[in-house]
């Protein structure tokens, strides 16, 4: 009986040790495939319209940036308007995974699967026209050709707002939809009265036109009022002279309308290359400008589309840790195998503490199983009749003897295991009294 508790204990031991085993072997596997699941890509596919924007300069220098980190940013270039972006983003088969947004052009019902990392910079509302002030009724005279930008173009959706806004009969203009580099030409050449153009100081078109002969560019008196009921366009001021100093052009301060450019990129991108595009983005725009002084942008304030969760730590606390002082890829991987060790270490931290108990019980329970058979033994020696044999008890004790002679056991254990060598010596003298007493030895001999 004992000899079945002892097997069956020791089985629940075992039982145990390789159930905990199995367990944290699963659990290192099934985060290891995990791991190699959320290890980003080492490319960035980024679209950035026109070559001759400010858009796709910016994307170089991120380029520059992103490649001393071991990331290619691949820069897509198309001819059709800025507005494509959104849908390049939207279409999963497209590769782009970030791309430049122009303020006020979508909303998150219209692209659910969008975030933005923040506002980068400004981007003026230019209106540059040939005659007399916008502001006199002459300006506006039936069949006023006016270049409002490509269609589908964030320039020509704010425009037709804009020029609507301040009462110009649409129906009555002859509106183009050329390209910013025609619409440039055309107005220089007289073939246009007026263009439209939202875009960055860096791009070229509008330090060109503002001291190109013959071109005014219109400063918004009312922008206030545009601004309260637009809240995603800002008032800013070009100041006198900034397009050239020499010939004081612009001749006085003109007041701007003016989005914010947001980058924005796929709710499933990375956040390790999120955190790299801010780190980019930071380096690239926090510097002064003409219309924004030092640290102004990258900026958090966006309207069109929410930030990304990293994106919201990043402007509450900075980068994290481990990438601000490793080389990018090393801290993904060093974060990526905290992912593993620190659950792992969360389940064999407690094991460690339990197996060393459960081993020092198995040690024990061994001699306590051997004790058991002999209180067994001595049980048994109890119901026997004075007159009765006792061989086979006798017997049982050689075999439990031997057995406590043969057991192994660490240094650590052996004062029990003697103790329990002793404890079997005085049941057999127990047993030798009882099958040999006193006077039976003395008449035999």
């Amino acid at each position: 009986m004992w000899n079945l508790i002892k097997k069956i204990r020791e089985r629940q031991i075992s039982v145990l040790a390789l159930s905990a085993t199995v367990a944290v072997l699963a659990l290192t596997l099934v985060l290891i495939i995990y791991l190699f699941q959320r290890i980003p890509s080492r490319t960035i596919t980024i679209s950035t319209a026109s070559k001759s924007g400010a858009y796709f300069l910016y994307a170089k220098q991120y380029k520059e940036i992103l490649a001393k980190n071991g990331i290619t940013l691949n820069i897509i270039t198309h001819e059709g308007a800025p507005q494509n972006n959104i849908e390049l983003l939207r279409d999963p088969d497209s590769g782009v995974s970030a791309a430049f947004i122009q303020g006020g052009t979508t909303t998150p019902s219209e692209a659910p699967g969008l975030v933005s990392l923040g506002a980068m910079f400004y981007e003026p509302v230019w209106v540059f026209y040939r005659g007399p002030m916008l502001q006199q009724r002459a300006a506006w005279k039936k069949g006023t050709r006016i270049s409002v930008g490509p269609m589908g173009s964030g320039t020509r959706i704010l425009a037709l707002e804009l020029l609507k806004d301040v009462g110009v009969r649409l129906d009555e203009m002859k509106l183009l939809d050329l390209q910013p580099d025609e619409a440039a030409d055309a107005i220089q050449r007289g073939k246009i009265d007026m263009m439209v153009y939202v875009a960055n100081w860096k791009s070229p078109i509008p330090r060109r036109l503002l001291t190109a002969k013959g071109i005014n560019v219109h400063s918004f008196f009312r922008a206030d009022a545009h601004v309260a009921l637009r809240p995603y366009l800002n008032k800013i001021v070009l100041p006198e002279g900034t397009a050239d100093l020499a010939l004081d052009k612009p001749p006085r301060d003109v007041v701007l309308l003016a989005p914010k450019a947001s980058l924005v990129v796929r709710k499933d991108m990375h956040p390790a290359l999120q955190y790299a595009l801010l780190d980019a983005a930071n380096q690239v725009h926090s510097i002064p400008g003409i219309f924004h002084a030092f640290d102004k942008f990258p900026s958090d304030y966006v309207v069109d589309l929410p930030l990304s969760v990293p994106a919201d730590n990043y402007y509450k606390s900075g980068s994290p840790f481990l990438q601000r002082y490793m080389p990018f890829w090393v801290a993904v991987l060093v974060s990526q195998l905290l992912l593993v060790l620190v659950p792992i270490f969360g389940v064999a931290y407690p094991l460690l503490r339990v197996l060393p108990a459960l081993y020092t019980w198995g040690m024990r329970q061994r001699i306590f199983n051997l004790y058991g058979e002999l209180k067994f033994l001595e049980a048994g020696l109890e119901t026997r009749d004075a007159n009765q044999p006792i061989y086979d008890l006798l017997a049982e004790l050689d075999r439990l003897e031997k057995h406590a002679n043969q057991l192994k056991m660490p240094v650590a254990y052996s004062q029990p295991l003697y103790t329990l060598r002793q404890h079997i010596e005085l049941v057999r003298q127990r047993l030798e009294e009882r099958q040999f007493p006193e006077g039976q030895s003395d008449a035999a001999e």
